[in-house]
């Protein structure tokens, strides 16, 4: 089932990019994050973030925009060899929805949520990886929330820096001890792109 996410995506882009009045481009860049919950703090892990989109207008000041895109999160343990706490690497295919607002020639803003596929899930300590179904399995699902902002070099290409976070725990604590507004943990990640119109 997982293997057919992305070909069913990758349809469904296909037909819309090919509607009338969407337009499309593609998405290149690193992804910076860190997972609340895990007793590490920072955003040292950095991954590759690719990715397709499409946008239609709404009116002349906003437009709604769809991607899919393949990003890596998790977090690093920069001190890996002082304490025994884990690091974390992921691997998703994500596809946020926002609603972008033409603030001028320059600059956008955006909001959205997403939903994110897990594809590959690890945790490492120091002794190499070790697949997390072993021992606290990850949700197949990371349901997000997501802000950013645009700058236009071009009539074609813009820089876009976001902040996203999960909305539900992408996996529980590897204990029985629950707090009401501790869950579990949770993806935070900071982006930063190059949006290319085709």
């Amino acid at each position: 089932m997982k293997k057919l996410i992305p070909i069913l995506c990758f349809f469904i882009f296909s037909n819309i990019i090919s509607a009338q009045n969407f337009k499309g481009g593609i998405i290149g860049g690193i992804s910076t994050s860190q997972v609340s919950g895990d007793n590490l703090a920072g955003y040292n892990k950095a991954g590759f973030f690719i990715g397709v989109f499409t946008e239609i207008p709404i009116s002349s000041i906003i437009n709604m925009k769809m991607e899919m895109n393949f990003i890596q999160k998790g977090s690093k343990n920069p001190k890996m060899n002082q304490n025994t706490i884990p690091d974390i690497s992921t691997s998703y295919l994500e596809i946020p929805l926002s609603v972008n607002y033409h603030q001028n020639d320059l600059l956008n803003f955006e909001t959205g949520l997403q939903v994110a596929f897990l594809l590959t899930a690890n945790d490492n300590d120091i002794y190499g990886s070790v697949s997390s179904e072993i021992n606290n399995p990850f949700n197949k699902t990371d349901i997000g929330a997501f802000i950013g902002m645009y700058y236009h070099l071009t009539e074609k290409i813009s820089l876009n820096s976001r902040m996203s976070n999960s909305i539900f725990p992408i996996r529980g604590y590897n204990t029985e001890l629950n707090y009401l507004f501790y869950k579990g943990q949770y993806n935070t990640v900071l982006s930063f792109t190059i949006h290319y119109k085709i």
